[in-house]
């Protein structure tokens, strides 16, 4: 029976280095793959971008209010007119990766289980927990929730420490109230604390 994976970590943890590689690993023994990640998500437009410059277009974007399953079927069917990738091979896919799937709504993350479940698709979802404000996108906690497998991808705060949250920095000072989702913008850019910098950053405060 095939899984739900969900890969989190905090900012520059290499989520989308480590989701190109499991891409390249499956593709390297002969499986076929589909790339997705959400529309909202403008970084790199149509493309999953590593830190390292690697990249790679995906096969699908998700709008907002996408059947993701439909979707995927579409895609792998080859029908989808409006998929960004056509496939000349029509070889069974054997898993999707999903790349910034904080940002997919919860039905669409029941959408991948199942996906998983149902059609006995690997789906490997790549994302963070929490927000600038510490709590929680509505995707990531849907995937907290029900899938099989969780994974931590760590990365380190500018003290040396495990980092876990994410502060936003609008130039170089830190901001703790604002909309949810500001994708990486010419003065809107976002830095990886562990639990004290994070703290001494925010006035000893955890949420807005």
């Amino acid at each position: 029976m095939a899984k739900l994976y969900f890969r989190y970590g905090a900012m520059n943890s290499g989520k989308s280095t480590a989701l190109l590689q499991a891409a390249y690993n499956y593709e390297e023994r002969g499986q076929r793959v589909l790339l997705a990640k959400p529309k909202i998500d403008s970084k790199g437009e149509s493309y999953i971008v590593s830190r390292l410059g690697v990249s790679r277009k995906v096969d699908f974007l998700v709008g907002s209010n996408d059947n993701l399953r439909d979707h995927f079927h579409a895609v792998a069917r080859g029908d989808d007119p409006n998929a960004l990738v056509k496939h000349v091979e029509m070889e069974p896919v054997a898993a999707l990766l999903v790349d910034e799937a904080q940002f997919l709504n919860p039905a669409q993350i029941d959408d991948m289980m199942r996906i998983a479940l149902l059609d006995n698709v690997p789906v490997l979802a790549y994302g963070i927990r929490t927000d600038f404000r510490t709590e929680a996108f509505p995707g990531a906690r849907r995937l907290l929730e029900i899938a099989h497998t969780l994974e931590e991808l760590k990365t380190i705060c500018r003290c040396g420490r495990k980092a876990i949250f994410n502060a936003r920095k609008i130039g170089d000072e830190f901001v703790f109230d604002g909309d949810q989702v500001a994708i990486d913008g010419v003065m809107v850019t976002y830095e990886s604390l562990c639990g004290a910098c994070y703290l001494e950053e925010s006035g000893g405060h955890l949420a807005s």
